[in-house]
């Protein structure tokens, strides 16, 4: 959708800033709907809580500003490919707060997935023309979305989704309005919000955190990422059926590579 936008000549801030403050409006309408209206009662967040999710809600900002600069210059089918290269960081973040090497498990799952993207974005057979700019935010886009999937599952997990989400989400939208007044021309086409803004809050803002905040703690990283890892193939469905971008066999090999190896890297092998 964000490409579709891009050919009818909106721009990343425009995208952006729809996208970002309906996504706020939209939550905290959930918000008190739930808190005030339902009146269902919730705990109260801690004060040291409360900065941290403002500070890692700045990576859902980051996510979407990345990988919408991305898909600026590169096909969908592509970039999508490259954010899921949160598997490998994932375990750098991983061996780096706990101070442990990983396993050999997710070394070779590593290694599969590193391959898997080499045939994926076809760097061997070097058909699609990549643009560095491209590759360069993709992969800005999956070092920050690596940080929401590690405060979704480990950051006030007591917190309801919706009150979770909001207060990240607040701190996604500053990242937002920086960018916006730092690329700010003078001019700002309004009509973005009810054409392309409703649909990218709804698909890009909303429901995403929810979930991720209310499956993760529930499901765990490692089945978690496993099951969040179908927006690999959905988005290049997508792409294939409404951009018509085209998929050679090498990509599609290169993807089930990196499915196998996300499937590979959390399950326990020592149980039945």
């Amino acid at each position: 959708f964000v490409k579709l936008a891009y050919k009818e000549g909106y721009t990343t801030a425009e995208v952006t800033f729809s996208q970002l403050s309906l996504g706020v409006l939209g939550m905290l309408f959930i918000t008190v709907f739930q808190t005030k209206i339902r009146k269902i009662e919730t705990p109260k967040i801690q004060k040291k809580d409360f900065p941290k999710l403002l500070l890692v809600g700045t990576s859902l900002g980051f996510t979407s500003l990345f990988y919408y600069l991305s898909v600026a210059y590169i096909n969908v089918s592509v970039a999508i490919v490259l954010l899921m290269q949160t598997v490998w960081m994932s375990v750098l973040l991983e061996a780096g707060l706990s101070k442990k090497l990983p396993s050999f498990q997710k070394i070779i799952s590593v290694m599969i997935v590193l391959f898997g993207t080499l045939l994926a974005t076809n760097l061997i057979g070097k058909k699609v023309d990549l643009d560095w700019r491209g590759l360069f935010w993709g992969l800005m886009a999956a070092s920050s979305f690596t940080t929401t999937m590690y405060a979704s599952n480990r950051i006030a997990t007591y917190l309801p989704a919706y009150k979770k989400s909001l207060i990240m989400l607040f701190g996604g939208f500053t990242v937002i309005i920086c960018f916006v007044l730092y690329s700010y021309d003078g001019g700002l086409n309004f009509s973005i919000f009810l054409k392309w803004g409703l649909i990218l809050s709804l698909f890009g803002t909303i429901i995403p955190p929810l979930l991720l905040n209310a499956g993760f703690p529930k499901a765990g990283l490692g089945l978690g990422s496993i099951v969040s890892s179908l927006e690999l193939p959905v988005s290049v469905l997508m792409a294939y059926f409404l951009l018509n971008e085209s998929v050679s066999f090498v990509q599609w090999l290169g993807i089930a590579l990196i499915l196998t190896a996300i499937v590979i890297m959390n399950i326990n092998f020592s149980k039945k």
